[in-house]
């Protein structure tokens, strides 16, 4: 009698978790992840190339973000050239990505330069960096990254072995002068992960919300540093001070 029961018993109450999870993931797909991977720039961004696109030049993922900000590109190169876990931070949670520790609220004259070839690390003790491999002052910087997965260390393609599961990426940053005065920045990721069947889920699941979190909360944190700036100097430019990460 008990087996009978649990015989007839309606499948719909099984079917339905699946249905549900099928209909999120793909409303997910079409409608939220385009935009989130496009957010704020336009078609015609989009489908720009910009300088270090080259560099990954097979992308399995990217991405094209952008806005507008309240200062000329030469106030808002200032905040992202001293970017770096053991300079100005990062400008976004700083929980995440920075041990706590909070980003400049200055600009600091002796981060204000950098090169082509040098690395910002991004974690302590050096184990993980970016490399600077495209800069045009008040323009364009272009960040390098090689890491090994799952450890997420960085190594150096030149010199190190290739691992056999690895993430090679470009994260740029665009700036271009607007009518009012402004900054348009275009944030452009690229990047190319193998082996692609086991990395694929990591990118869908984590990486690519993950990067949009923090992008757009690194938009938010320039802007509102360089509309701090501009009250205080009363003209939109950055006067470089001494106080930097606390």
């Amino acid at each position: 009698m008990y087996r009978q029961r649990m015989y007839r018993e309606p499948t719909g109450s099984r079917l339905l978790p699946l249905a549900v999870t099928s209909a999120a993931l793909g409303c997910y797909a079409r409608w939220i992840r385009p935009r989130m991977l496009t957010w704020g720039a336009t078609r015609e961004e989009v489908a720009r190339e910009y300088p270090g696109d080259e560099l990954v030049p097979e992308p399995d993922g990217t991405s094209t973000m952008a806005t507008t900000l309240p200062a000329p590109p030469e106030a808002v190169w200032a905040w992202l050239v001293q970017m770096g876990y053991d300079r100005g931070g990062w400008y976004s949670w700083d929980w995440l990505d920075h041990y706590g520790h909070p980003s400049a609220d200055r600009v600091v004259p002796e981060w204000q330069s950098v090169e082509e070839g040098q690395r910002l690390s991004t974690v302590r003790g050096g184990r993980a960096w970016f490399t600077v491999v495209r800069m045009e002052p008040h323009r364009t910087l272009v960040l390098g990254s090689d890491l090994k997965i799952p450890s997420g260390r960085s190594f150096d393609p030149q010199w190190d072995p290739l691992p056999p599961a690895r993430v090679d990426g470009i994260w740029g940053f665009h700036l271009r002068p607007t009518p009012d005065g402004g900054t348009r920045l275009v944030v452009r990721t690229r990047g190319a992960r193998h082996p692609r069947r086991l990395t694929r889920p990591f990118d869908l699941g984590l990486w690519e919300p993950a990067h949009f979190v923090m992008q757009t909360r690194q938009f938010h944190n320039v802007r509102a540093r360089l509309a701090a700036d501009r009250l205080k100097n009363g003209n939109g430019l950055i006067t470089p001070g001494v106080r930097g990460r606390q």
